[in-house]
């Protein structure tokens, strides 16, 4: 996708994601032009006639009360944008930017804002020119939506403010302004406001992470179908009848998953009949499906909210078609905080059930026969007893970091804002938890290979030789100790690439 439209009906996930991370162009249609043009001369009229209206002719927040009188709407509109240009830390991600940049335009663009559509376009070309606002992480409390942030996008408008450069250096926006060949813009009455006051911050975060979270989870399923095969368990738990009798969608969808992934192994034929194994097999192993599935379906609701966010108008007061200019709460974020919260909590589980199977795989009383710590030589060797380690440190963090971060309200402006959403703290936290399941789901990876290329001469699934394949690649077969940093790292960039699932799938049919 190398072109995005928006019109004033909204914007999907994958286009989202395709101006965030792929630089995809943007572009505004007619459509979206008219809309924002007729909510503009509702604005005017609003000035013609000097009403008190809120965001119009009036101060913000606490000083909702106060006149500004017509001369010095413009000036308010400024103030207000460098005044709330006050976030701290470091820098936000680029692609987090560019997704809160387009939901803005997304939200403009749906006619409600009473903005001119300069102010859109002006948006429209800092993409297409690659200007990418310093936004700082510390600022928002997700009510009046991402304020901060926004403002600090906003600026950049004005010829002020931050703009990260390709090599991470911060310049001035008024020098990467000329640079594009771009001109500041002045604002109008409202449009300050309308340029800072919505959940695009979180929105933005929260579609990134479920595009991540579901690629995640059917990674997940796929370390655990080799940890359950190198560790001689049993493929009976994955067959469809047994999830049919309890029908959570994403539980069927992960266990049809793993006994795909487990078919064809020599290494399952091997034991299928033996007696000395256990009747049943640990939990980790066992009840993968029921984690991840849960995780699956919890993904399913962060969707929904997701979708509903895409087509809100999340402005505040909003400019209604009738003439009327009515505030509204819709700026509030508990709805994606909730399932930035839920789905990090989720997500937490997976990893922990994983790491769960790493420390299985290493333990000699519980490996069934495996060498201790996955070396051929334990003792002189230590093998992957330190990534297990590694790996019960991340999961550590990751029960931290889904304690909600929704129902920590802090009251600000004057009491007037007295219950926020913290919803842009809860997607933060989800994006941290998501990049440490990969590093959890990494680790599984490999000491799950390691396992299978200890079970030669029996042969792994066809799914699991083409990850013993890739893994040893960098990591080579089970021997002496190594530098592991490098060998996970390797693991990792597999594990969240597309090219090893593709590998996968091109064997064995596409994966849920």
């Amino acid at each position: 996708m190398k072109q995005v439209t928006v019109g004033p009906d909204s914007v999907t996930p994958e286009q989202v994601i395709a101006v965030a991370r792929h630089g995809a162009r943007v572009e505004l249609s007619e459509a979206a032009l008219a809309a924002m043009r007729a909510s503009r001369s509702i604005v005017d009229s609003i000035e013609r006639d000097e009403r008190a209206v809120y965001g119009v002719s009036t101060g913000f927040g606490a000083l909702a009360n106060t006149f500004i009188e017509p001369a010095r709407r413009a000036e308010l509109q400024h103030a207000l944008i460098r005044s709330h240009s006050a976030g701290m830390g470091d820098a936000m991600p680029t692609e987090v930017v560019r997704a809160m940049m387009l939901l803005r335009i997304r939200s403009l663009a749906m006619g409600r804002s009473g903005v001119r559509p300069l102010v859109a376009q002006s948006l429209v070309e800092l993409l297409n020119a690659g200007i990418t606002p310093w936004v700082p992480r510390h600022g928002s409390l997700g009510a009046s939506g991402d304020l901060a942030p926004l403002a600090h996008c906003a600026l950049v408008l004005l010829g002020e403010g931050w703009v990260r450069a390709a090599d991470g250096r911060r310049i001035a926006g008024a020098e990467a302004l000329a640079t594009a060949g771009l001109a500041p813009i002045a604002l109008a009455s409202k449009e300050g406001l309308a340029l800072i006051n919505g959940t695009d911050g979180m929105l933005g975060m929260l579609l990134l992470a479920i595009a991540d979270a579901r690629h995640l989870f059917t990674m997940a399923d796929v370390t655990a179908a080799l940890a359950v095969e190198a560790m001689l368990g049993s493929d009976r738990p994955f067959l469809p009848e047994l999830h049919e009798i309890r029908p959570h969608p994403g539980q069927a969808a992960s266990a049809a998953n793993i006994h795909r992934l487990l078919a064809g192994s020599s290494i399952m034929d091997s034991h299928r009949d033996d007696l000395t194994h256990a009747v049943q097999d640990a939990y980790s192993m066992r009840c993968a499906p029921q984690v991840a599935g849960a995780a699956r379906d919890t993904l399913d609701f962060a969707v929904q909210v997701a979708a509903r966010e895409l087509v809100s108008v999340v402005d505040n007061p909003v400019v209604l078609p009738d003439g009327r200019v009515e505030s509204t709460g819709n700026f509030h974020g508990a709805p994606l905080g909730f399932a930035a919260d839920y789905l990090a909590i989720a997500a937490s589980e997976v990893g922990s059930i994983s790491e769960r199977r790493v420390d299985r795989l290493l333990d000699v009383a519980r490996s069934r026969e495996l060498p201790a710590f996955l070396s051929p030589d334990p003792g002189v060797n230590s093998g992957l007893m330190i990534a297990q380690y590694t790996a019960a440190g991340v999961v550590a963090e990751n029960r931290r970091l889904s304690v909600p971060a929704s129902t920590d309200s802090i009251p600000t402006s004057g009491m007037q804002e007295d219950h926020v959403s913290m919803g842009w703290s809860a997607a933060h936290k989800l994006r941290t938890v998501l990049a440490n399941l990969s590093h959890l789901l990494s680790v599984e990876l490999l000491a799950a290979c390691r396992g299978l290329q200890l079970r030669a001469p029996l042969a792994p699934s066809p799914a699991g030789a083409i990850a013993v394949r890739r893994i040893a690649e960098v990591a080579g077969d089970p021997g002496p100790d190594e530098f592991l940093a490098p060998i996970l790292e390797h693991s990792r960039s597999l594990l969240v690439g597309t090219e090893l699932r593709t590998e996968i799938e091109a064997a064995i049919g596409p994966l849920a």
